[in-house]
């Protein structure tokens, strides 16, 4: 069984994609919906003067909005109906995980499968809408202060703000949930991957033009190739790595039968918090630049001095960056994975580690792994962020250079080419089993 596995997987090519129709229905229809995100953010927002906007966002583009920016694929500088991206969603669903830990309605859908999860994918829907009105609405503020940017300010400009900005992050959450369902690969992560990838081009040839006029020497330009390039196989090889606990079943009798007993394993990634550590510390972080932006450096002494302090490459911001991203690490962590829940649940079906009693036993080791692994993932998390946080400090390369944005266009790339192969092998063994059917008629 496992050659015959292997085997396709080698065969895994574009000759047998072209011959999958159900995978490349999927994959066109992805790639249409990640072309319609695309001209979205293209379309710009009613009341609004692109040239003033483009001279107030150059001053605050190595803020938060820098980061935003990235994120929405542009959306942000061109103030786009698109603007808000998928943030106020991912922000969302953050918010109702963490309260699933405290709310026991929230902690008991959870545990009602399929429709408590569908349930609590609605509560997350109203939380989006919310989350985007209230950003909408400060946006809308935040542009009719922002000098002549809006040309005609009043309540009208703030109430269409909010409802265009809001339906266009509404229509993204739509547009990628359509993709989960009907496309390839996770739709929400796609639509950031691709933000993230469309203006990459424009930084890689920013960057060169820099060297071009010896703004940036030949020798940093190689380093910064050297750099990425050990930063993805770095993450290659971190995301795939994880720890399997041994899972016993004993032997069972259905009837006047006795079934041997089972193993499986019980895997736990070295890095269960994904990218959201780095992505909340980042925002941390860069709220105060904002502010300050957004004041001209009009404001109070302390904050132009937390600003200055919490400048790309200073010490003190490295170093809230690195204890920031691991206390993010290890409390998501707790969050998405239950020690107790997966102790219980391996307890209902007969499961078992050997050597631990099952129940609390089984619980504390599980925890005590799920601890020691968090840790070096977390560690990894911070060595790949603040690398090239150095690297931008030091030659003043774009955003999407950095750990987060590289961090995330791998793991969806990693994570869309396992679900291509994954729809690959399911058609060849669909292959496989029609043409066993045809030989038997033959017989």
């Amino acid at each position: 069984m496992a050659s015959a596995a292997e085997q396709l997987a080698a065969n895994l090519n574009f000759a047998a994609i072209a011959k999958a129709e159900d995978l490349k229905k999927r994959i066109w229809f992805t790639l249409g919906a990640l072309l319609v995100y695309r001209l979205g953010t293209y379309i710009p927002m009613p009341g609004i003067d692109p040239a003033a906007l483009a001279k107030v966002f150059s001053s605050a583009q190595h803020g938060i909005l820098g980061l935003f920016n990235m994120f929405a694929g542009g959306a942000v500088g061109r103030m786009a109906v698109f603007a808000l991206g998928i943030m106020p969603y991912i922000s969302a669903s953050i918010i109702i995980q963490l309260m699933t830990t405290v709310s026991p309605h929230l902690e008991q859908l959870k545990k009602e499968g399929e429709q408590g999860r569908k349930q609590i994918n609605q509560y997350t829907r109203y939380g989006t809408v919310l989350l985007a009105a209230l950003q909408a609405y400060g946006i809308s503020v935040g542009l009719e202060g922002a000098g002549q940017v809006v040309s005609d300010p009043g309540w009208f400009f703030r109430l269409s703000t909010v409802i265009t900005l809001t339906g266009g992050t509404m229509f993204l959450m739509w547009l990628g949930e359509q993709i989960t369902a009907r496309g390839i690969g996770n739709g929400i992560s796609l639509i950031i991957f691709a933000g993230i990838v469309a203006n990459l081009p424009q930084a890689i040839a920013g960057t060169l033009e820099l060297g071009r006029q010896g703004a940036i020497s030949t020798t940093v330009i190689l380093l910064i190739i050297i750099v990425a390039v050990a930063v993805i196989a770095a993450i290659v090889f971190m995301e795939r790595a994880q720890r399997r606990l041994l899972i016993q079943y004993p032997k069972r009798q259905v009837g006047s039968r006795m079934f041997q007993g089972d193993s499986s394993h019980l895997p736990l990634k070295l890095n269960t918090s994904g990218v959201i550590p780095p992505i909340f510390a980042s925002s941390l972080l860069l709220l105060p630049t904002t502010v300050a932006s957004f004041i001209g450096g009009q404001g109070p002494g302390w904050l132009n001095t937390i600003t200055a302090a919490l400048g790309h490459g200073q010490p003190l911001y490295m170093l809230l960056y690195a204890a920031l991203i691991i206390f993010f690490a290890f409390f998501y962590t707790a969050i998405v994975f239950n020690p107790v829940d997966t102790a219980d649940n391996l307890r209902k079906h007969g499961g078992f580690i050997p050597g631990i009693r099952p129940g609390e036993r089984t619980a504390n080791y599980i925890d005590y792994v799920l601890t020691r692994i968090t840790t070096v993932g977390a560690l990894y998390l911070t060595l790949i962020c603040l690398l090239p946080e150095a690297l931008i400090s030091y030659t003043g390369v774009p955003f999407y250079f950095g750990g987060t944005s590289l961090l995330i266009v791998v793991s969806v790339t990693m994570d869309t080419v396992a679900q291509i192969q994954g729809h690959l092998l399911a058609h060849q063994y669909e292959g496989l089993v029609k043409k066993a059917k045809l030989r038997g008629k033959r017989r």
